[in-house]
Parts: C-alpha cells; sequence; structure tokens
C-alpha cells in the first residue's frame, strides 16, 4: 500500500531555560554556573535522560524514521518521556520539528489532550461546531453529522450545557465524537482514553477499528498493552527519544514489557517507586519472581502452564500473624480476575527475621491476555505491611492454538477463564 506518512531522521530539541527555572535565587545561581561553565545546580534530569541533554537543549527525540501505509493501525508505545507525545505533536503540527522531514498525505485529526480546541463558556453543541471547524470540517458537515456525534459522545442530556461544567470523562467522550466523525485520512489519538468509562473505551476502540476498515489510518499511543495487541497492525517502540523495534505488535510489546520488567525490590527499581510501594513497612518483599514448575524465571507462559511466585520477605519490626495475598487483574476497569490469601505465621515474628513464600497455580486456565499483579503482605485483620501494585510488566499468558483448538477468537474479549463444556442438543448436520 502507499505510504500516507514518512518520516526521515526526524529529531526535536528543547532549550533548557535558565531563567524562569524557580525562585530568583536558583535563576541566579543557574546564570552563574552557566557563566563558570558548570553543570546547572538544580538539574533534575538523570541517567538515560542526562544522555540526552547537549549543553542547554534536551533531545526528545533522535533520529527517528518510519513510514506508515494507508489503513495501519500504528501502535507507538514507551515508557513516561520516551517522546510519543512530543512525535505525535509534530505530526499534528502542533510544533516543528528541529531536523528531520515529514512527509504527510491526507487530512489528520487529532485528539492529545482533554478538551483542546473547546471553549469552556460555549456549550457542548457549540464547541462541536468551533472544534469541528478547528479541525477543518465544513459548516454543513458538522450538521449533517451532529446528531450522530452527540449520540456518540453519550452527552445528550448536557448538550446545551456549557463545557466547563463538564468531568473530564464528558470532555473526553464529546472530543473524540468530534474527532472521530471528522472522516480524516489520518486519525491520531494520545492516552487521553483513559480517562473515559470501560463502556466508553470500548466504544472508541471498535470506532478506531471502523475507521481503519474504511481504508484510513489510526495512530494509537497507549499503555493499555492489551488494546495495543488486539487493535494495532503494527507497532513501534520508542525509547529515550530514539526508535528501538518496529514490528508486529506482540514482538513489540514483549520487548517492551521485557525491558520494564524489573521486580527486584529497591530504591533504584520500579518496585522500590513510592507510588507503586504502600503499608507500615514493617515486613517488605525481598524480591518478587515468576518461575515455571522447573524453576525457570519467566513472566510469559503458554495456556495451561503452572505458574509460581517466588515472594522472599524480611521482618523490619515485629509483627503479628503475618499473612499474604496475590490478586491477578485484567480488563480497562482493571478487574480482580483471581486472589489467593495465606496465614504464614500464627506465632509473632521478630525483627530480622525472614523467610519465603512460594505458591503455585496449578495449569493455570486464563485465558491469553496480560495479567496486572498485585502482592500484598499484612496481619490478619487486614493491615498492610507491604503493598505492591501497579507494576508496568504483567503476567502474560500466550497460545499457539488454532481458533478451533481453542474454540474462540482470543483477540475478542470473551471473559477470563477456559471452563470444560459440551454441546449436548442443538448441533445441526
Amino acid at each position: 500500500m502507499s505510504a500516507v506518512i514518512q518520516v526521515s531522521e526526524l529529531s526535536k530539541a528543547y532549550r533548557l531555560g535558565v531563567i524562569g527555572g524557580g525562585t530568583l535565587r536558583e535563576d541566579v545561581n543557574r546564570w552563574i554556573a552557566k557563566l563558570r561553565g558548570k553543570a546547572d545546580p538544580y538539574l533534575k534530569l538523570g541517567g538515560a535522560h542526562q544522555a540526552r541533554q547537549e549543553g542547554d537543549r534536551f533531545w526528545a527525540l533522535r533520529n527517528v524514521s518510519f513510514r506508515v501505509s494507508q489503513g495501519e493501525i500504528l501502535g507507538i508505545i514507551g515508557r513516561n518521556g520516551a517522546g510519543k507525545s512530543t512525535l505525535l505533536k509534530i505530526l499534528s503540527r502542533v510544533t516543528g520539528p528541529t531536523e528531520g522531514t515529514i512527509g504527510i498525505r491526507g487530512r489528520i485529526a487529532s485528539l492529545l489532550e482533554v478538551g483542546t480546541g473547546f471553549h469552556p463558556e460555549l456549550t457542548g453543541r457549540e464547541n462541536i461546531f468551533l472544534n469541528g471547524a478547528i479541525l477543518g470540517m465544513t459548516k454543513a458537515e458538522i450538521r449533517r453529522k451532529l446528531d450522530e456525534i452527540v449520540a456518540f459522545s453519550e452527552c445528550e442530556q448536557f448538550i446545551d450545557t456549557p463545557v466547563k461544567r463538564y468531568s473530564s470523562g464528558m470532555y473526553v467522550r464529546l472530543a473524540f465524537a468530534v474527532a472521530a466523525h471528522l472522516e480524516p485520512e489520518i486519525l491520531v489519538v494520545d492516552e487521553v482514553l483513559a480517562v473515559g468509562d470501560v463502556g466508553f473505551q470500548k466504544k472508541c476502540l471498535g470506532k478506531m477499528q471502523d475507521v481503519a476498515g474504511a481504508g484510513r489510518t489510526v495512530l494509537f499511543v497507549s499503555h493499555n498493552m492489551q488494546a495495543v495487541r488486539s487493535l494495532c497492525s503494527r507497532c513501534i517502540l520508542l525509547q529515550d527519544g530514539a526508535l528501538v523495534m518496529d514490528g508486529a505488535p506482540n514482538a513489540v510489546v514483549s520487548r517492551y514489557q521485557d525491558a520494564a520488567r524489573r521486580l527486584e525490590i529497591g530504591t533504584d527499581t520500579a518496585a522500590g517507586d513510592e507510588k507503586l510501594r504502600r503499608g507500615s513497612g514493617s515486613v517488605r518483599f525481598s524480591s518478587i519472581t515468576l518461575e515455571d514448575c522447573k524453576a525457570t524465571a519467566r513472566f510469559e507462559f503458554e495456556l495451561g502452564e503452572t505458574i509460581r511466585f517466588r515472594l522472599p520477605y524480611k521482618v523490619v519490626r515485629r509483627v503479628e500473624n503475618l499473612s499474604t495475598a496475590i490478586l491477578l487483574r485484567s480488563g480497562a476497569a482493571n478487574e480482580c480476575v483471581t486472589s489467593v490469601r495465606y496465614c504464614l505465621s500464627d506465632k509473632p515474628l521478630a525483627a530480622g527475621d525472614t523467610g519465603e513464600v512460594l505458591i503455585e497455580l496449578p495449569e493455570t486456565p486464563l485465558r491469553p491476555g496480560d495479567y496486572t499483579l498485585y502482592f500484598w503482605l499484612g496481619d490478619a485483620l487486614g493491615n498492610p505491611f507491604d503493598v505492591v501494585d501497579g507494576l508496568s510488566a504483567p503476567l502474560v499468558i500466550s497460545t499457539q492454538k488454532s481458533f478451533e483448538e481453542l474454540g474462540y477468537n482470543p483477540a475478542h474479549v470473551t471473559g477470563f477463564f477456559s471452563v470444560e463444556s459440551r454441546l449436548l442438543a442443538g448441533k445441526r448436520d
């Protein structure tokens, strides 16, 4: 197919300002440090981000090249700060590139931020006309599609109310409805769909599939790997502003998740992040390992394989009735799929005591997909000592079986478990 987007050696740099970074004292100290040829004393960028800084410029993107064919749904994934949103802003002509070239054939509709192009004092109906005009729709085109846009947004009851009274979810529904009905050759969607509820997210994903099915192109940025796997026909991975992989969604998502699987508990790892770690700290997990029945550590398992969780812990302060729990979650709403809970000790444990939990899920019947993990240590009353939640690398269940062998299409959300069943009547020859 012909290319509708051609990106060649694209780079984007932002200037790190000396003035305006904080208090007057900090600004003066920055200015003095720059005159002496020293680094910014208040610079908080580190690690990989530091390597992307040259002098007073920070490279959000560096030498990115790819092409997108007509009718493709391209997933763009990567960690926060990888350059995904910057790339979409350049493609949407919100900002220009520092280096490189972009070739775009066709009209683009972009949904990058909640409420972009909306005026808070205008009603939902008035903002449809305003936003539609900004996106390139004619007044006659908007009138013709008005009822369809309002129905899709599910905001009929409040369509004549000023949008300043709308919730963020209503903003997203209305903004997406306008963009989706523009009938652009290229639809660009950032992570804003995460604000909507589960039902609306599914409707949006279905709409994007319809757009691609009509021969138009979709660029989709998301941290929902399950949606990327099922929706996208191709995927690219950005890391520290560079494109590191371009290929089939399953392969690219697997590489991204492999890089994110740092479950060793420490201050410099993902699981050491206070946002992912809660509890009193009286007992702490020392590490978290997923393994098969041969004690091989891994995160991807075949349908029906045995999964083990190895969880060593250390007691920091004296506790009683130590218990542990594991939850597996899935779906856009992070529904609880299954959970196990065990009492580890009826006797008091003293500071310095250590132990290890080994929990097995035999022949796990979970259907193929991504399952978010939740680990808990606490007492019999439910008071948490250590909670590790929200890790970016989930448990992945996959299968090589055909649709006929499975009896269903894994890409379709049809539940979390496979159960034995027999058809006793109703089949016709």
